[in-house]
């Protein structure tokens, strides 16, 4: 099923207009049905809930961030310490992630070349990787960037204004990855990127990680 996105809602806006050329994307509206709860609430030690700590990784990118939200709103927002730019508000998210991605797409001002897009629950990135990715975006934004997976490339990722068709023509569950693999994105080391939290036993892995690195 393809899922229209132009429903979703601006919620609010702080009238930054910086970094518009390159806005960032947080995509954090799925229910996470294989971690039990929602989350986007869960709490990193000193960093606040989830979804705060993926805004602050997202300024890191651009000073100009989206979150795209849509289970447990507002709630995920009222915790999060982190404010982005934008709370975009996207209705369908039970239809899957290219919905939430596309809802984001929208929302996004003329003036942008692309746009940087990462998920709410890679809490290990490193600041190194990321720094990489903006680094080699604004050299060269008609190229599509995009982390390290070893045999494939993934989000985080930087996708130019020449990829966005492709991106509004996904479907359910495929995600950006789909697209940039498709079209040989350029490859930038990311630490951290394969780390993500999908259910109970990852959360503990990743917090006994975290704990180490206090």
């Amino acid at each position: 099923m393809r899922i229209s996105a132009k429903g979703a809602s601006i919620l609010n806006r702080d009238g930054a207009s910086l970094d518009q050329q390159f806005p960032a994307l947080v995509l954090a509206a799925g229910r996470a049905a294989r971690m039990g709860c929602r989350k986007q609430l869960l709490v990193l030690p000193g960093r606040g809930t989830l979804l705060s700590h993926a805004v602050a990784q997202a300024r890191i990118l651009s000073r100009h961030v989206h979150a795209v939200v849509g289970c447990g709103y507002p709630l995920v927002r009222y915790r999060c310490r982190q404010q982005p730019s934008r709370w975009i508000y996207h209705p369908h998210w039970q239809l899957g992630l290219s919905g939430s991605l596309i809802a984001g797409v929208h929302a996004l001002s003329p003036q942008a070349l692309g746009f940087f897009v990462l998920l709410g629950d890679q809490p290990l990135l490193g600041e190194t990787g990321l720094t990489e990715l903006a680094r080699s975006a604004r050299l060269s934004p008609d190229i599509a960037w995009a982390a390290d997976y070893g045999s494939r490339v993934g989000v985080p990722a930087w996708i130019p204004r020449s990829l966005w068709p492709e991106i509004t023509n996904l479907e359910g569950d495929a995600g950006a990855g789909v697209v940039l693999n498709t079209v040989g994105a350029l490859a930038v080391a990311m630490p951290g990127v394969q780390q993500d939290v999908d259910t109970p036993a990852d959360w503990q892995s990743i917090k006994r990680r975290l704990a180490e690195q206090a």
